[in-house]
Formats: C-alpha cells, structure tokens, sequence
C-alpha cells in the first residue's frame, strides 16, 4: 500500500476516532464535568462569593467546540499513526495489517493514555491548582517517555531471545513478565501527582471521571486502530486481486 494512500486511511480513521471520542465526553464525561462544576459552585458560595459572574462562553458551546477539537485531534492524531504505522510496520506483532494496526494502538493507548493514568491520574474541575500545572505537564511528558522507552527495552528483549532461538510462546511470556517489571518500576520512580483531593469533593466524583476519561481516550484509540486495520487490509485485498493474472481458456 502506498504511503499517500495510508496517511488517507489515518486521516478518516483518526477522524472517526475523534468524532467517537466526543461521542463518549458527551454522553458519560460531561454529565461528570457538570457534578464537580456544582461542587466548585457550592464551594464558592460557602466561602461568600454569592456574585456569579456570567460566562463569556456557554457549557453547552463549550462542549461544542471541545468535540470540535476532538474530531481535529484525532485527525492528527491518525496521520501520526499511519506515518508510525509505515515505519514500525514490519516490526510490529501479529500475522495482518489488521493484527498490527490493532497491537500499534494498543501500544499507543498503554503510553499515551494508561500509563500517565496510573502515574498522574486525570481530576475533575473541583480538583487541582493551577500552580501545579507546568508540574503535572513535565510529570506527563516524562511518564510518556518512560513508556516509549519500557517498549524499546522490550522490543530488545525479544530481539535478543528471537536470536538465541527462543520459542514464541516463551518469548511472549517474558515480554509480559519484563514489561509488567518495568511498569512497576517506573511508577515506583516517578513523581506523583501534586494535587490533593479536598474533603468537599466524594469519591464517587473522582472515580467516575477517571473511568470517563480512560473510557473517551479508549474509544479513540480503538476506534483508530480498528479502523485503520481494516480500511489498509481491504485496500491491500483490493490491490492483491487486480494483481492476479487473468486466466484464458
């Protein structure tokens, strides 16, 4: 497959992917956004500021341009991944381009999304300061380069035991056993998040934004992958057939 033709399959699938992630903010992210706004409202009230300022943007066009931004994003997001996917290809697990788009945003949801969740998980508006900001930023971007670099090790790993001739089925073991090693040791040294949870916002609140918030980022990345796979897999079928020589009695 051509690479113009690729980065047009990551175009519509990471497009796709943005438009479903918007989906899944609007319906499970948002009403979880609106319970900690009302916490952040009860919380200015008890401390005296009855004046509420009017919004110079309204939550519903906010919500708007936010799944806006979602569908660009993941259009970026998708031409990032056909250009990975061109050159990781032939290095990535599984038997199809469906198989590989599948295991490249597997790997891009476990360093993009779960790790950082595990490291600095996300809070909703009643939760964090806004000193705290570049902290948690540099936190994410280092936890992101731990994760790339936990999958390069990896990758050597079962370079190394492809070499000595190890079996597949013990290679994969020891894949997972090291990466699992490794994880837990970079959320070991990693630093955690600044920000502590106030007495006034439940549990509930931070749990049930946390899971929305893996849950919309899962959505892209699935849907991305999937995606993707499938429109690479029948373009190379497409190719594979009008390539075939025609028989003539």
């Amino acid at each position: 497959m051509r690479f113009p033709q690729l980065l047009r399959a990551g175009a519509i699938s990471g497009a796709a992917a943005g438009v479903a992630a918007a989906l899944v903010m609007w319906l499970h992210t948002e009403p979880v956004i609106r319970r900690a706004l009302a916490v952040e409202d009860a919380r200015a009230h008890a401390g005296g500021a009855h004046h509420h300022e009017e919004e110079l943007v309204s939550r519903t066009a906010q919500v708007f341009f936010g799944a806006c931004t979602a569908a660009v994003a993941g259009l970026l997001f998708g031409l990032v991944f056909a250009v990975v996917f061109a050159k990781a290809r032939h290095r990535l697990p599984g038997l199809t381009d469906q198989g590989r788009a599948l295991w490249l945003g597997a790997l891009g949801f476990g360093v993009f999304t779960l790790l950082p969740a595990l490291a600095v998980p996300a809070n909703p508006p009643a939760v964090g300061d806004p000193a705290t900001v570049t902290q948690r930023t540099l936190t994410y971007v280092l936890t992101v380069l731990v994760g790339l670099l936990v999958i390069g090790l990896v990758s050597g790993l079962d370079h190394l035991l492809g070499s000595r001739g190890t079996t597949p089925p013990v290679r994969l073991v020891t894949d997972l056993v090291g990466a699992a090693v490794l994880v837990v040791v970079a959320l070991w040294l990693l630093p955690a998040s600044p920000d502590r949870i106030p007495a006034d916002v439940p549990a509930d609140l931070i749990w049930d934004f946390r899971v929305a918030s893996l849950a919309q980022l899962g959505t892209m990345w699935l849907v991305l992958a999937a995606l993707f796979g499938l429109l690479v897999s029948r373009r190379a079928g497409v190719v594979a057939r009008e390539a075939e020589p025609v028989l003539t009695p």
